[in-house]
């Protein structure tokens, strides 16, 4: 174990070069204009994987953006971890709100901040130089296959068709993936669930053109107010979603679990603070952690309509729109929550407007099993870097592949993630702590060791 920490200690410094490398690249596979710029990402993980020493390294490409593979085999009587990633990023938009350009990284206080840095790129960016660290001081423990996609932030599109084409390809024994938080470096966590997601999109169209609001004010239905009734008709009083069905097959916690939750630490003057509110908002009768972990929510994502410009314009918007997204938990599905979503947008409008309801992408939620043999080699991973067992919670991000890879795989998924909930994934000024990469890159080789290890034993 020496030999690797010793290789790392003499290499970190280039292991972060490579990666502020790898964060110029403006790879936002939700916008066609980077195109270009996604092959060129997408080759430079190929690349920086054959450099991290493994055997095979292909770029496949997809419907949409592709695909990059790897592996590096040890021994065939060795388990296999498939590490799964992204490359893609979110937008950077809006930009008049990052305090250094988004995809030019900018070290500060010991932080990345870049697009990607901690969602995904810094983090699965671990797993390629705890491979070579692994491979270098010939300490590989296990075989590990690569599959770093380039649509997880447009919801997999093509993701699906790939693995089901490749079943043989990315056979396992376990999928590791490194795209959730901890609570910080001096508690640490291990998530053991993610929430789905229902992503869709309401247009509401009223009159036939912009309209003069003092002359047709009062008279023809606004679309704007339409759309601001609809979205706040989604909650009562106590913020409990109002849509009928929403909550029928929502997996309740149980009330152990619901200890186990309140005893992580949790300073809440320091999380309003953070975010610069006077008092938190949700669900009555759950906590925040609770709220953003074990309940579903509805959240709106855009909202926009009529003149947006400079200035004054008194119109009445032909058209007012709005982006939607709900989070699911265990037992929830997207397709049923998408359906019931669009229904509500769809009869609940009045006469006067047309209303134009669609879907964006979707997942499922997923809960990994704590008593398992990948769960207990990362919980020890985590203790040997940390010295400190790590505590169990529910993440409230989504990671929409995680329920498609268990259905065609059969493999069971482990989260080791690094970041932080307050790195602003998909906001301005994204960070990842330089600490929390290097403290990824140490721990990593511990899981291989104790799951190869446990295998052994099982």
């Amino acid at each position: 174990m020496q030999a690797w920490k010793t290789y790392q200690e003499k290499h970190q410094e280039r292991f972060l070069k490579e990666l502020l490398e790898l964060l110029k690249i403006p790879s936002v596979s939700a916008d066609s204009s980077h195109q270009g710029d996604m092959l060129r990402c997408a080759e430079a993980v190929r690349n920086s994987l054959l450099e991290a020493g493994v055997n095979r390294a292909e770029v496949f490409p997809t419907q949409g953006h592709p695909v990059v593979y790897a592996e590096k085999f040890v021994d065939a009587s060795k388990p296999t971890i498939l590490v799964y990633g992204h490359y893609d990023v979110q937008p950077a938009d809006p930009l008049e709100l990052w305090d250094s350009a988004p995809f030019d990284p900018t070290i500060k206080n010991g932080m990345i901040f870049a697009r990607g840095s901690a969602d995904d790129k810094g983090q699965f960016f671990m797993h390629v130089k705890a491979l070579e660290i692994m491979n270098q001081s010939g300490s590989l423990a296990c075989n590990i296959k690569f599959i770093i996609e380039g649509e997880e932030e447009i919801g997999s599109p093509n993701l699906s068709l790939f693995v089901a084409s490749h079943k043989e390809l990315l056979k396992a024994d376990v999928i590791l993936i490194s795209d959730t938080s901890m609570i910080s470096l001096d508690t640490p966590s291990i998530d053991i669930g993610v929430r789905g997601l229902a992503y869709i999109q309401v247009e509401v169209t009223g009159p036939n053109r912009d309209l003069h609001s003092g002359v047709y004010g009062g008279a023809v239905a606004n679309p704007a107010t339409i759309l601001a009734r609809l979205i706040a008709g989604c909650h009562d009083e106590n913020n409990h979603i109002r849509i009928p069905g929403f909550y029928d097959d929502v997996l309740e916690s149980s009330a152990e679990e619901r200890k186990k939750m309140a005893a992580a630490p949790f300073d809440e003057e320091d999380y309003k603070k953070d975010l610069g509110v006077k008092s938190l908002w949700g669900e009555k009768g759950y906590s925040t952690n609770e709220r953003t972990g074990i309940r579903p929510t509805i959240e709106v994502n855009g909202i926009w309509g009529g003149y947006q410009g400079e200035g004054a314009k008194t119109v009445l918007p032909s058209k007012a729109s709005a982006k939607i997204s709900a989070r699911l938990v265990p037992n929830q599905s997207s397709a049923r929550i998408t359906g019931l979503l669009l229904d509500y947008f769809r009869k609940m409008a009045p006469e006067g407007v047309t209303v134009h309801a669609f879907e964006q992408h979707g997942g499922e939620p997923y809960l990994t099993p704590i008593d398992s043999l990948a769960y207990r080699a990362a919980e020890k991973a985590i203790e040997t870097s940390f010295g400190k067992k790590p505590v169990p919670v529910r993440g409230g991000g989504s990671i929409p592949i995680c329920a498609l890879f268990e259905k065609e795989l059969g493999i069971k998924i482990v989260f080791l993630g690094f970041g932080l909930d307050s790195d602003n994934l998909h906001s301005p000024n994204e960070k990842f702590n330089i600490a929390n990469f290097y403290k990824g890159i140490e721990t990593i080789p511990y899981f291989h060791q104790y799951f190869a290890e446990g295998w052994k034993n099982a």
